[in-house]
Order: structure tokens, then C-alpha cells, then sequence
């Protein structure tokens, strides 16, 4: 591959640029420079500078030449439509089938930000202006238009279009709708990852501050856009800022969409929210945890250091080449394993019914329809704790007014009752200057106390022209009633303050044990961790102290019981609501367990039935697309066209290269007792695959594939390691049946 367009005068060999390409896909860490040098070091010579320079220009001509290649596979496949890889990413979510059972919610996608592959903005020095502030210097980014070949990004145009400059003119005549009372659910609050004081640096250093990736559930990459001076914030405050936005809150009600929280985020959240957007209590939703993002960033998070600083074709580059390698190499590789691994869960969690049945005796509860009832009492509950009406909050802020009249009107008392010095004799000016000096001090303590005494009592008298009411003295209902109400208002501030120290902590232990976590930073969160100890051991005696003052006086909570909570959203049972729910069987632990199980167990059923859809949907698509490839491989062969047989025939193997574990592994499956699915080939509702018409000659016709004349590409054999050692004899035979079985199916469907 030559360096330049014109007298190159180096080269470098297909086979160097391919070894790159695919260690550099399973090891994104690998930069060019480091193979650059890798190769100075196999032959010898001193690295230079300008040779990864050299290695980038035929690297890049390597990557278009397969772009061309692949797109002329696209179109002799009839698939170059707009849109088509993104209606078909994942045979399981998307290759529906005739006669299959509906999905209360058909597709399920995660989404999240991701700040680790943001990318440095080259610019000038800052210039500092004549007030004094600072503004980032002009732009020395190199003009570069190229645009990578696969389809995964959305364009940067389409990004704009909903930008907030254009936010104004798009809220003209726009009435979002009402979300009605359960629409606040006072969690935002705790989520500070989007303040400005965060961003607002951080959008002046990076051009793409992170990428924003959509997944399925089985980590198949739908579409990608460049975060632009943006980030995401919390899923339940997403979905309202989606609710609200005139071009795209009708398009989400047309679609029914709705945004959830992940198992792992949502922990974080207030119990109201998780009741209305946890997976768990959602209908439809299964066992998933919605938290595919997580465990994808994981592994992609390892291409920061080699797109931190590159151009941003470069970048872009870089992470199309991975999120289409992770397609095939990570997620489809891994499909059946992924549905296996979700069944057995699945079949793990409906065996715990016997124990809830027996749980259920011991709380004497009749029938599971009971926690339904049990979980709208605790909405209603929560709901009360949300906010303090109006009336109630200047009731207890008279209250403390008043506290601090009596307080001050006493003081001022006490002062007045200071008695002056007795006045010393006039040959006494020593005797004298102190006496006048004890005199204007108890003057001046008389002064201040006379005025404070004012002020508390102009404060007690403008609330009580609020209130409208009369003077309230001690013993009275209403001071008690207010005094109560004060008290509960410390418990719960000093429950909220021990509350957040407890979310810090466990975050922080999830990244103190995240792989990839460096030793410096180990220690250092090691280090806070241990101070943050400290803190929740002082706001744990701040809350019992506030515990004892309550009446009846709350329990008391230790260290241990802090450290095992299991749901912060337990606290939220904690407070003191208008209603005393110490009785109530939803809030008793025992109470508590079995109400999470039965919707687990719900959330189970909901997980088989989608998992028998997915399977029969995969089995089905893994059998049209090899007789759909092999069909236009042939058919090129036919028309004489061998180059591009060759690249279809490559193509197949991509997926056909894992189909037979897939297809042992699903058979194991299926071979279990509790498996009530079905792996016989059903009929695609899209008969794209059916056809075996060839495309047009104009949408075909590009410049010639020079014919290699090599054979089809056999599949690879893989070796006895891990699962496959144990299979033995029996996959093969498993894998003949299936084979069998499809070729029966099409054969069939041929005939009709």
C-alpha cells in the first residue's frame, strides 16, 4: 500500500496494515505508533518520526478501500437502503416472526453518556480580555471532511436540529402535556453530574466532550451520536425533559416510549421514582437490568487513549471500526450464550416461589394480588413525604419565631436585671474609669438585647399577619402541634444528611473495585473512604439524637444496620410521614421481601416468554441469512463476477463462523425440563431474506473487483476449550439436526 498518491517511494504490505487492523480492534489500546516501533523493532532500524505518519496515510487508504468493498457487498445484498443496518442490528429483538406472540413493550434500548472518549480541542492560548476573564483562543483544527463508512453515527446536522439555540422558535404554540400528580418525584436533586460549574470547563477544552450510544438489550449498537458541548443527565429526568420538548413529545407518545432507570443507577434514586420507573415494578420489562451501557463502556473506554487527541476524523474512525467489531465479535458471537445465560436466570428466580408461598403463611397474606395493594399504599405514602404544604411550613416557621421571641424577651430581662456599678470616688480615676467602663458595656448589652428582642418580634408579628392568627403561647394545641412538627422536620434533615453520605459510600466502593481502576486512585478513594467513615458515624449519632426527640421517640440505628442496608430507597420508609406506617405490613422488612419477590417473579414470566420469542426469532434468522448469502454468492458466481463472490462469501462468515456453537448451545437449552420455548424455524414477517431475485444492475454497477480466484472462505475450527471440550460428540450431532431441521423448513417454504 503505497504513502502518497504520486511517486511513492515507500510502502507497506496488506499484511502489516491487516494485522493492526484486527489486534488494534481486540486490543484498543494498540496505537499506531507502538506497532510502528513494534516493527522498527523485528527488523532492526531506529524509529523515526515521520514512519507512523507514513503507516497512518496507508492505514487510512487500507480502511477506505474495505469501506468501498463492504458498501458494494451492502448493494449487491439489496442492502444499501437508508437505515437498513439500524432495522436490522439484532436478530432477536428485530427478526419478528408471522404468528408470534405480542410484546407488551417490543423493543427495549439502553442509552447513556460517556465521557471517556472525548476528544481535546486544539486551540490557541486563552486570552485573558481587559476586565480580567478569560476566553478560549481560536480553533487550530485541520479542515478534514472525510466521513467514515459505516452508518452507526448520526450525522452532525441532525444533531443541530435540535440544539437549544432553536429550542425558542420550536416552543412557540407548544402546551406540553400535564404529567399529572405523580409527575414530582424529588430524586433530580441527588444527580449533579450536568451542574455548570462541571461542564462549563470542560466545554471549552473538548470539542466532543463523550458519545451517547443506544444498545439493545443483547449490547447490539443501534446509532451513536457525538455529545457537543452536551451530557445526559438521569433517566427519570430524561424522560420528562422528553415530555416536555415540542418535536418530541409527540413522537414519543406515538411510539410509547418511556424512560426507565438501570438497576445499578437506580439505586441511587428516591423510592418514588423507583416505584415508577425501576425495572422491576414496570410491567413488561422482564429481568433486565437496563444497564447494557455499563458493561459496554467497560470495554470501550479502553479507545481513550489513542482518540483523546486525534483529529476528529480519526476519532471517529477509531470508534466506528470498534462498534462494528463489537458487533459481530462481542454481540452476536456471544447471542446465545447471552439468551441462555437470561433463561436460567429466568428459571432460577421462578424456583423461589415455594419460598414465598411459605413467607407468605407467615405474614398471612391469602393471595399475591394483596402486594399489589401494598405497593399503591406505599406510592400514596411516599407522596405524602414529598412536600410540606404551604400552611404547615409557616406554622413551624412561627414556631421557631416564636421560640426565639421567648428566647430574646428572656435575655433582655436577664440583662436589664444587671445591676450598674456603684460610682467610685471622685479622687478615684483609676475606680472611676473602670466604673464607666462597666457601665457602657451593660448599657450596650441592654441596647443589643432590646433591639434583637425587636427584630424577633417584628418577624413574630409579620408571620402572624400571614397566619392570620393570634398570639400563640406555650402548652397551647397549636404550639405542641407545631412543636411536633418541627422535630420531625430535624429527623428528616438529619436523615437526608445520613442518607447521602451512604450514597457517596457505595459509590465509591463500586469504583475502588471497578476494573481498571488505577493503585494511586485506589488508595486515594481508599483514603476518603475512610474519612467518610468517620462522617456517617457522626451523622448516624446526629440522628439518633433527633431519633430520641420524636414522639413517640424513633429507634435508633447502628453502624452495622447503616452499612447492610441493601436499598437506599429504604431510608425513604424512614420518615415520619402524617400517618403512622409502623404497623403496616409493606413497611416490616419481612413484609418488604416478599413484595420484591412477587414482582420479581412476575418480571420472570414476563422474561421466558420474551426469550422464547427471541430464541425461535434467532434460529429462524440464522438459518435464512446463510441460504440468502450462499444464494447471491452463487448467483455472482454465475455472472462471472469471483472478486465479489469472494467478499459475500467473507461476509457470511462473520456470523456463519459462530452459528454452529449457537446453534449446540440453544440446543442444550432446549433440552432442559423447564424449557417451554420452541427451536423449530419459524416464517420472517420481512421476506426480504425470502427473495432470490438479484438487485438492479444500477444499483450494483460500481467500478470492478479484480477477481482473486481464491476459494470460498471454510469455517474456522475452534478448539476444545472451555464449554466446547465439554460438549464432546454431541455437538456435532446437535448441529446436524438443526441443519436438518432448517433445510426442511426451507425446503417447505420453497415449495409453498
Amino acid at each position: 500500500m503505497p504513502v502518497s498518491p504520486h511517486f511513492p517511494s515507500v510502502v507497506v504490505t496488506i499484511r502489516a496494515l491487516e494485522v493492526f487492523r484486527a489486534a488494534s480492534l481486540r486490543c484498543p489500546r494498540l496505537g499506531i505508533q507502538a506497532f510502528v516501533r513494534t516493527l522498527c523493532d523485528l527488523h532492526g532500524v531506529p524509529p523515526r518520526g515521520y514512519l507512523a505518519t507514513q503507516f497512518r496515510v496507508a492505514f487510512d487508504v487500507y480502511l477506505s478501500i474495505r469501506n468501498v468493498v463492504d458498501k458494494r457487498v451492502q448493494a449487491a445484498l439489496g442492502r444499501n437502503t437508508p437505515n437498513w443496518r439500524l432495522k436490522n442490528a439484532c436478530p432477536a429483538c428485530m427478526y419478528k416472526l408471522e404468528g408470534e406472540e405480542s410484546l407488551l413493550i417490543p423493543l427495549l434500548v439502553t442509552i447513556d453518556g460517556n465521557n471517556s472518549l472525548k476528544r481535546f480541542w486544539r486551540r490557541e492560548r486563552e486570552e485573558v480580555l481587559e476586565d480580567g476573564t478569560s476566553v478560549p483562543g481560536t480553533s487550530k483544527e485541520r479542515l478534514d471532511n472525510r466521513v467514515p463508512g459505516a452508518d452507526y453515527y448520526l450525522p452532525r446536522e441532525e444533531i443541530d436540529r435540535w440544539a437549544k439555540e432553536g429550542l425558542e422558535d420550536m416552543m412557540k404554540g407548544f402546551v406540553p402535556e400535564d404529567g399529572g400528580p405523580e409527575e414530582e418525584d424529588g430524586c433530580m436533586e441527588r444527580w449533579q453530574n450536568m451542574r455548570e460549574e462541571v461542564t462549563s470547563r470542560a466545554y471549552g477544552m473538548y470539542d466532543e466532550t463523550g458519545f451517547f450510544p443506544a444498545l439493545c438489550r443483547h449490547s447490539f449498537v443501534l446509532i451513536v451520536v457525538d455529545m457537543l458541548g452536551q451530557g445526559y443527565d438521569n433517566g427519570c429526568k430524561y424522560g420528562k425533559m422528553v415530555r416536555a420538548h415540542p418535536g418530541l413529545s409527540k413522537l414519543a407518545a406515538d411510539t410509547n416510549f418511556k424512560s426507565l432507570v438501570g438497576a445499578f443507577h437506580g439505586s441511587g434514586h428516591q423510592r418514588e421514582c423507583q416505584l415508577k420507573n425501576l425495572s422491576t415494578y414496570v410491567e413488561g420489562v422482564g429481568t433486565e437490568d437496563l444497564e447494557t451501557c455499563e458493561s459496554f463502556f467497560s470495554k470501550s473506554n479502553v479507545l481513550a487513549p489513542t482518540t483523546r487527541y486525534a483529529t476528529a476524523f480519526h476519532r471517529k474512525q477509531a470508534i466506528t471500526g470498534y462498534l462494528r467489531h463489537a458487533d459481530v465479535f462481542d454481540a452476536y458471537q456471544g447471542l446465545s450464550g447471552v439468551l441462555c445465560s437470561k433463561y436460567r436466570r429466568a428459571l432460577r428466580t421462578k424456583a423461589t416461589l415455594p419460598a414465598l408461598q411459605e413467607t407468605m403463611v407467615q405474614l398471612r397474606v391469602e393471595s399475591r394480588a394483596i402486594f399489589e395493594t401494598w405497593l399503591e399504599k406505599e406510592k400514596r405514602f411516599l407522596r405524602t413525604l414529598s412536600k410540606e404544604p404551604v400552611q404547615e411550613t409557616l406554622e413551624m416557621e412561627y414556631y421557631q419565631k416564636l421560640v426565639n421571641l421567648l428566647h430574646q424577651e428572656e435575655h433582655l430581662a436577664n440583662v436589664m436585671k444587671l445591676r450598674l456599678p456603684a460610682a467610685a470616688a471622685p479622687t478615684d480615676a483609676a475606680g472611676y474609669q473602670r466604673a464607666a467602663k462597666e457601665t457602657r458595656g451593660i448599657e450596650t448589652q441592654r441596647r443589643h438585647a432590646m433591639e434583637r428582642a425587636a427584630k424577633a418580634l417584628e418577624a413574630v408579628q409579620d408571620l402572624e399577619a400571614r397566619l392570620d392568627t393570634d398570639r400563640w403561647v406555650p402548652g397551647s394545641e397549636k404550639w405542641e402541634a407545631a412543636a411536633t412538627m418541627s422535630g420531625r422536620r430535624r429527623y428528616q434533615r438529619a436523615l437526608d444528611d445520613l442518607e447521602g453520605l451512604i450514597i457517596a459510600r457505595m459509590f465509591e466502593l463500586y469504583k475502588v473495585n471497578m476494573a481498571g481502576t488505577g493503585y494511586k486512585l485506589r488508595k486515594h478513594i481508599a483514603k476518603a473512604l475512610q474519612a467518610r467513615s468517620k462522617a456517617v458515624k457522626a451523622a448516624i449519632e446526629r440522628y439518633n439524637a433527633a431519633a430520641d426527640a420524636m414522639t413517640p421517640p424513633k429507634d435508633h440505628l447502628s453502624w452495622e444496620q447503616v452499612v447492610e442496608y441493601a436499598f437506599l430507597a429504604d431510608f425513604d420508609l424512614l420518615r415520619e410521614g402524617r400517618e403512622d406506617i409502623r404497623g403496616e405490613p409493606w413497611a416490616l422488612p419481612s413484609g418488604r421481601a416478599a413484595m420484591d419477590q412477587h414482582y420479581k417473579l412476575l418480571r420472570a414470566d414476563e422474561e421466558l416468554k420474551r426469550l422464547n420469542i427471541e430464541i425461535r426469532r434467532f434460529i429462524t434468522y440464522m438459518g435464512d441469512e446463510e441460504a440468502y448469502l450462499r444464494h447471491h454468492e452463487e448467483r455472482l458466481v454465475a455472472e462471472s463476477n469471483a472478486g465479489l463472490a469472494h467478499q459475500v462469501g467473507r461476509h457470511r462468515m462473520e456470523h456463519a463462523r459462530f452459528d454452529a456453537l449457537h446453534m449446540v448451545a440453544l440446543g442444550k437449552l432446549s433440552t432442559e425440563k423447564r424449557f417451554t420455548g420452541s427451536i423449530t424455524p419459524g416464517v420472517s414477517v420481512c421476506k426480504e431474506r425470502h427473495a432470490r431475485s438479484a438487485p438492479s444492475r444500477e444499483d450494483v454497477e460500481m467500478h470492478p473487483v479484480a477477481p482473486t480466484g481464491a476459494p470460498r472462505a471454510p469455517p474456522e475450527e475452534h478448539g476444545d476449550d472451555g464449554e466446547d471440550a465439554e460438549d464432546g460428540g454431541d455437538s456435532g450431532e446437535l448441529t446436524d439436526t438443526f441443519l436438518h431441521i432448517m433445510r426442511i423448513t426451507h425446503d417447505v417454504a420453497t415449495a409453498t
